[in-house]
């Protein structure tokens, strides 16, 4: 019996390390699916074979880190969450903005995560904003929602007061140039947004 359990354990860690080796970051909850008891991640830490990159959050030691690890990291923490703002314009490439933290926007009524690392700057919008004009991005295995490069500049604008207006208008003109987004989809998302008359007069300036 005792055999049967050693190999039915190491059994289990093999099918661990291979979705590790899969996802890049694995949770606890990614066992479940599989059948695979969450005692094995502790295991697998112990043997030294995983190391936990953050509570609740496991990868293969050595593996490589992409340059947006830390949004894999909150998106795989806060799965209600959606990447925004600074944040968002780095993922783009727009601006020469490089955040500390990580901006993340979140429903009205959920309490604010609580996480040691990497540390976070919310936004609240309504459950309607948080589905609309979001790409989704596959960061270290992790399925990641950003906010569109249109929907971001126009969320810079209606947050101007978080951000500054510089920021805004540098995230508009840099966007523009790249040819990140067409002009439907600022004005399209500006009217959703409700500051289709704030960023008119920029808009018209970048675009005449």
């Amino acid at each position: 019996m005792k055999a049967d359990a050693t190999e039915t354990a190491s059994t289990h860690e093999q099918q661990v390390l291979r979705l590790a080796r899969k996802r890049t970051l694995l949770r606890a909850r990614d066992l479940k699916p599989q059948g695979l008891p969450t005692i094995t991640l502790t295991r697998l830490v112990q043997a030294g074979k995983l190391e936990r990159v953050a509570r609740g959050l496991y990868g293969l030691p050595g593996a490589e880190i992409s340059e947006h690890r830390s949004l894999a990291e909150i998106s795989a923490r806060v799965p209600k969450g959606v990447v925004c703002l600074l944040s968002a314009l780095r993922v783009h490439e727009i601006g020469t903005q490089a955040p500390h933290e990580v901006w993340i926007a979140i429903p009205p009524h959920m309490a604010i995560p609580r996480l040691d690392h990497p540390a976070i700057r919310v936004v609240r919008m309504s459950e309607a904003a948080l589905a609309d004009g979001l790409d989704r991005l596959t960061i270290d295995g992790v399925d990641v929602p950003v906010f569109s490069a249109a929907r971001t500049v126009v969320d810079c604008f209606r947050f101007r007061n978080k951000i500054g207006l510089d920021v805004a208008l540098e995230a508009l003109r840099d966007g523009w140039t790249q040819r990140k987004f067409t002009l439907d989809d600022l004005w399209r998302d500006a009217t959703r947004g409700r500051v289709a008359n704030v960023m008119r007069p920029y808009i018209e300036a970048i675009t005449a």
